[in-house]
């Protein structure tokens, strides 16, 4: 029987976990941690943890996985590595659920947190910072730790992270997205931002979200851009691919 191991971790693989139990075929959902299994319907078959790739390659064969879907987060480099490598070894086939880019050609851009955190010490004004509290530490530094404002998950570790690192408390926004145009521009106008920071996130991401209330607030827009450059299908493609694997 076909059954299907996705790594999910993006909206786009919450989507696709969501389209599978409704068709009633057989997968089970893989999220790193216990705050990512809590935004899955309860009654998905989920299994929550951090794995290195012996640990899946382990899973594949073990729960005889037929189909490796990952569907992790564009900048997550290293997980879908592991994943590629992990199906392969398992002789199982492997598909990338890749997040569309959603480009900007009016901003400033770098390719690294850390080219992000030196070009801001020349752009004057506050700075939102919507990249997640893992890389951090390359804006926690003097001249430029008291201009930010870090919008990070309401997580524990997250607002601890952003504590340890020396960020005023009063800076730190600790929210659960998706985020519209229009609060992202309230929170913009509401902190006095004069340039907001982001990933190229892509659609479902809210990447244009950012964008256009950058624009309506009259503030900069510094994109990170995406680490590699990958092939992969869009979530209609893998659905389609999906519908047709399974009645082959």
């Amino acid at each position: 029987m076909e059954k299907i191991l996705l790594f999910g971790g993006t909206a786009e693989g919450h989507e696709l976990a969501c389209w599978l139990h409704s068709r009633q075929i057989p997968f089970t959902v893989c999220v790193a941690t216990d705050y990512g299994g809590a935004l899955l319907p309860e009654d998905l078959p989920t299994r929550v943890g951090r794995m290195s790739q012996l640990d899946m390659q382990n899973l594949i064969a073990k729960e005889k996985y037929t189909l490796v879907i990952d569907a992790t987060h564009p900048y997550a480099v290293e997980v879908t590595k592991n994943i590629r490598a992990a199906s392969e070894a398992a002789g199982r086939q492997y598909l990338r659920l890749l997040r569309q880019s959603d480009g900007e050609d009016s901003c400033h851009k770098t390719d690294s947190m850390a080219g992000a955190a030196y070009m801001l010490q020349s752009l004057p004004g506050n700075v939102l910072l919507t990249t997640g509290s893992k890389e951090l530490h390359h804006f926690a530094v003097p001249g430029l730790i008291d201009r930010c404002y870090p919008r990070v998950l309401p997580m524990p570790d997250s607002l601890q992270r952003c504590l340890d690192l020396g960020f005023p408390p009063a800076h730190i926004l600790c929210m659960q997205g998706p985020f519209s145009r229009e609060l992202n521009a309230a929170l913009l106008r509401q902190y006095h931002i004069k340039t907001l920071v982001t990933k190229d996130t892509g659609a479902y991401g809210g990447f244009r979200e950012k964008a256009d209330a950058a624009r309506d607030a009259g503030c900069a827009l510094l994109v990170v851009e995406r680490p590699t450059q990958e092939t992969g299908m869009a979530l209609d493609e893998i659905q389609d691919y999906i519908k047709r694997w399974i009645h082959r």
